[in-house]
């Protein structure tokens, strides 16, 4: 007779989510709570996390907001001391803050370039090693979800910066597993495919996203909640033996003709 296979619970870890104020963040913020983890919700607008973090707590869920701008070191270190002084440094981290500018090539500046890239593979960096820091200090075991995009595998037009960053995150994700798999610290990443959020909802909808639906083998956008599962798969016991994998949610974007 075979035995139970392991829990997508998250009961008794401690959960930060970057991003986490609006999106597909706050989304992952709530899925993790009912999961059972305590989570603190990171971004730079703390007062908007505030009132989201009430309503959290109205239905009986742990959560708490810090303030937390992902492209400087010093924030980081800070927010971190706080989830450490307030409950535990987390054992589960989510790396979705993220950003994108639309232009052709040519048309974009340093300036672009470097807010894309400090936000969506710097930001990253300095939050997955402040992570592993604390970890490796307490001698514990956690995992780390990067939130990629299927951009970081194949490209789109007028995205340039976006595509090269969601790149090197896919790359630093597998650099990372392979260092920190030693200390019991998995981490993988999460590539959507086009995920209808409030913000992106209007182009969506638009004759120009109606031709892009087309192309995608379910003939539908993902929402939100097509990202519980593999989110869970990864941030709790249930994906144990994964790290350094990519995971693709994208109703068969990538696979999709040529």
């Amino acid at each position: 007779m075979s035995t139970p296979g392991p829990s997508f619970s998250l009961n008794g870890r401690t959960a930060l989510i970057t991003g986490a104020s609006s999106g597909l963040g706050l989304h992952s913020a709530w899925t993790m709570a009912r999961a059972g983890a305590r989570v603190m919700l990171a971004a730079r607008r703390l007062a908007r996390l505030q009132g989201l973090v009430a309503e959290m707590q109205q239905q009986g869920l742990q959560a708490h907001a810090v303030e937390m701008d992902v492209s400087s070191a010093s924030s980081v270190a800070a927010a971190f001391e706080e989830v450490a002084q307030r409950w535990v440094a987390p054992d589960v981290v989510v790396n979705n803050a993220g950003l994108a500018t639309s232009a052709p090539a040519l048309s974009q500046t340093e300036s672009q370039w470097d807010e894309v890239m400090d936000t969506n593979l710097k930001g990253a960096w300095l939050v997955a090693t402040e992570a592993a820091r604390h970890l490796q200090q307490a001698g514990r075991g956690g995992c780390i979800v990067n939130v990629a995009s299927i951009l970081g595998l194949r490209v789109g037009g007028a995205v340039a910066p976006y595509c090269a960053s969601k790149a090197g995150l896919i790359h630093l994700t597998k650099a990372l597993a392979l260092e920190w798999a030693r200390y019991g610290i998995r981490v993988n990443a999460l590539a959507p495919g086009y995920i209808e959020t409030d913000l992106n909802s209007g182009f969506l909808q638009s004759e120009a996203g109606q031709r892009l639906q087309g192309r995608i083998p379910q003939r539908r956008f993902g929402q939100p909640g097509d990202l519980d599962g593999p989110l869970l798969l990864l941030a709790s016991d249930a994906g144990a033996y994964m790290t350094g994998a990519v995971l693709a949610v994208d109703g068969g974007h990538l696979v999709s003709t040529l």
